[in-house]
This record gives structure tokens, C-alpha cells and sequence, in this order.
């Protein structure tokens, strides 16, 4: 586990890339944290499907939260990214279940998030700790935040029961607990909207919101992402 390499973004985010490796696979992230005060929560960043640990809505997503005072941090999911081998797909759909079982699938996944909030742990301590990740994102959160009970709060969407581990979803989603904003567009072309709402319906925490806008799976109006920023950091700070 050791750290790549640093570079401050403009006068307010310091941003970190390091390398793990768990249970012989490769993990690359990247952590930001705010510049001249130290950050008491912190918030994983899940990516979508064919998207990267850096992408730019997940740079503009920890750049927000670290203008707010918390800091957050990211890993590539299996076959993206800068994972091994990744550079072998061509980011068609047909690719995407061979992606998703590169690295071990589902439990694999869980298991490199939990390393990686354990390294960040182990440089800053344990915090406040939320989750934030669409499409993929929600692929991988929904299974890595019921396993992590360091994980108080979420924002996910975008996904449904569907996809490589809709199997896993099903089976997890009732056994969330923890507070969960869940977007989703009703004009989607990727994942059905009966696929959404029966994820949505399926999650078992007693405070979980809908949030549906018109439009395509890239759609998603900005003022919900700050929304759902907004509100991570406002149920993180109950408990910080």
C-alpha cells in the first residue's frame, strides 16, 4: 500500500493517488482532501460503468466536498480504470459482465472498498463516513455498505435489479439500514424504470427518498447531484 503521487488543486484540494493490493489484486485510487484544515468525514466515491476513478463528475463531485470541509476518495471498479488489464476493453456494452467478473465480481469488490477505507483510516482515522455513487456506483455501494457498518449514510441511483449482480442486489438491498437517497431517471434507456424502482423498493432502510427527474441515464440534472452533496454532508455532520 503506498501513496503515487500529490498535486494540489488550486488554493483548496490536495489530491493523492495511491496503489493497494488485496488479496493479490491491484487496487489504484485517489484521495482529496481540503487544504489547511482537516477534514472530520469523508465520503467513497463510486464511478459508473465505463468511467474511472477520475472522472470528471467524481473530480468535480470531491472537489465540492472538499470546498465543504470533507474529504473523499476513490478507487477504480474492476476492469476499469487503471486496473490490470483494463486497457484491454473497448467500452462496449457486450463487455460489461466481463468487466464487472475481472477482478472477483461482487465480494471482491466489497473487499478492495474495505481495504481502501481502511488505508485512508489508517492516514487520517476513522471519521464520519458516508457513500456517494450512480450506475455502477450503486453496483458496487448497495453490497459495500451494508458489509461496512463504518458507512452511516448514502446517495445512490441510477441501477436497478439488474446487470451482472442484480442477483446481489436483490439479496442486499433489504438489509440496508442506513439512511439512502436514491435518484433515478424515468425516461432511461439503460437500466428499465421498473428495474429502478423495485431496487428502490427492495431497500430496506426506514428513511430512504426518490428522487425522479425526466430524461436519459447521463441526464441527471446537476442541481440533484449538489443536492444530494448537500445532504451527505448535512447527515455526516450529525454524527462527526
Amino acid at each position: 500500500m503506498a501513496w503515487n503521487d500529490s498535486k494540489n488543486i488550486g488554493a483548496t484540494v490536495l489530491e493523492r493517488g495511491f496503489t493497494l493490493e488485496n488479496q493479490g489484486r491491484v487496487v489504484p485510487g485517489v484521495y482529496w482532501t481540503p487544504v489547511g484544515q482537516k477534514a472530520d468525514r469523508v465520503v467513497l466515491l463510486g464511478h459508473g460503468g465505463t468511467a474511472d476513478k477520475k472522472a470528471d463528475y467524481i473530480q468535480q463531485i470531491a472537489h465540492g466536498l472538499c470546498g465543504l470541509g470533507v474529504a473523499a476518495f476513490a478507487i477504480d471498479g474492476p476492469g476499469h480504470g487503471d486496473r490490470p488489464g483494463a486497457d484491454a476493453y473497448q467500452g462496449v456494452p457486450a463487455e460489461f459482465v466481463d468487466r464487472w467478473q475481472s477482478d472477483g465480481g461482487t465480494e471482491a469488490i466489497v473487499s478492495d472498498w474495505r481495504a481502501a477505507l481502511d488505508f485512508i483510516e489508517q492516514q487520517d482515522g476513522a471519521r464520519a463516513t458516508g457513500y456517494l455513487g450512480f450506475s455502477m456506483g450503486t453496483m458496487m455501494g448497495i453490497p459495500v455498505c451494508v458489509a461496512d457498518d463504518r458507512i452511516a449514510v448514502a446517495v445512490l441511483g441510477l441501477m436497478g435489479v439488474w446487470g451482472p449482480n442484480k442477483d446481489d442486489l436483490a439479496q442486499r438491498a433489504p438489509e440496508m439500514s442506513i439512511p439512502v437517497r436514491f435518484l433515478m431517471q424515468w425516461d432511461d434507456e439503460v437500466v428499465p424504470r421498473d428495474r429502478c424502482l423495485e431496487l428502490f423498493g427492495a431497500i430496506g432502510s426506514a428513511h430512504k427518498t426518490l428522487h425522479a427527474n425526466p430524461g436519459i441515464h447521463r441526464d441527471v440534472p446537476t442541481f440533484e447531484v449538489e443536492s444530494g452533496v448537500y445532504y451527505l454532508v448535512q447527515q455526516l455532520a450529525k454524527i462527526a
